[in-house]
């Protein structure tokens, strides 16, 4: 279950009229946290990211399902969207919390998240990227 505070700043992103994936966004911050913290581990950054994201999907953030990756990511993902606003089973939390407090803490490390965020960058290619930076010009805020 998100803290009240994550979903409360995901609710003000989403009144302000801000894109699902920057909402989607607190709820990783949220998740690197607590991995920082030592709450539980995760064994890749992509899957601590994963679980924010998951996170996001079952508190009712609109994120699609994802273009690339497995079937049974996308399947994961789908089911996550359908069980919105659901409380969370009981059973399948504590499994999973477990399973992740004997993972490692240092996936979430400041340089383990510059690492992942180089190497998405690079996956993405040229198009993506320039795509990316004029969409930024067009919708940034221009100063008073």
């Amino acid at each position: 279950m998100p803290e009240k505070q994550t979903l409360k700043r995901a609710r003000k992103a989403r009144r302000q009229g801000k894109s699902p994936s920057t909402q989607a966004g607190e709820f990783v911050r949220e998740e690197i946290h607590h991995v920082r913290e030592g709450k539980h581990g995760a064994r890749s950054t992509a899957q601590a990211i994963a679980i924010g994201l998951n996170k996001a999907r079952r508190a009712g953030v609109k994120l699609g399902t994802p273009k690339r990756g497995s079937a049974r990511t996308r399947a994961s993902a789908r089911s996550a969207s359908r069980l919105a606003g659901k409380k969370p089973s009981r059973r399948r939390s504590q499994a999973m919390r477990r399973k992740l407090e004997h993972a490692r803490h240092d996936t979430a490390s400041p340089s383990a998240l510059s690492r992942f965020a180089k190497k998405t960058a690079k996956r993405r290619g040229r198009t993506d990227l320039s795509r990316a930076a004029r969409k930024a010009v067009r919708t940034r805020r221009r100063r008073a």
